[in-house]
């Protein structure tokens, strides 16, 4: 677990709990698709397995597999999240990581949300 006084891990600069950890706690303080991107890779980083099943759109959430996104997000070593480009509801994105043989990967994704009440919420990425 990183503590909340170290760096964020979704690089933003700030410190952990003043920034995603929030978000983990808090699914509303989300205000932006980018910022709960933000906290989806910071949840990724520290094995939060609820927080990213849980901000998954409710229309796709039934087709994740929860022992999956555990096994991806632990068997990885998660390096750097990189924002290439945010609009409203899409953001593209490079997460950087180290697979199971120490091979470094990136994952180049962009990203859809949807808003819902006053919640965030992942649909899907290509």
């Amino acid at each position: 677990m990183i503590a909340a006084t170290h760096s964020c891990p979704c690089g933003s600069g700030a410190p952990f709990g003043e920034c995603c950890l929030q978000i983990h706690h808090t699914h509303a303080k989300a205000i932006t698709a980018e910022a709960l991107m933000r906290a989806r890779y910071s949840a990724f980083v520290v094995g939060n397995i609820d927080f990213l099943y849980n901000t998954f759109h409710p229309t796709t959430r039934r087709f994740q597999n929860k022992d999956a996104i555990e096994q991806w997000a632990k068997e990885n070593k998660w390096m750097q999240l990189s924002i290439l480009k945010a609009t409203f509801s899409t953001v593209e994105f490079e997460a950087h990581y180290l697979d199971t043989t120490m091979e470094v990967q990136m994952h180049h994704e962009k990203s859809t949300f949807k808003q819902q009440g006053n919640l965030w919420y992942y649909v899907d990425g290509r």
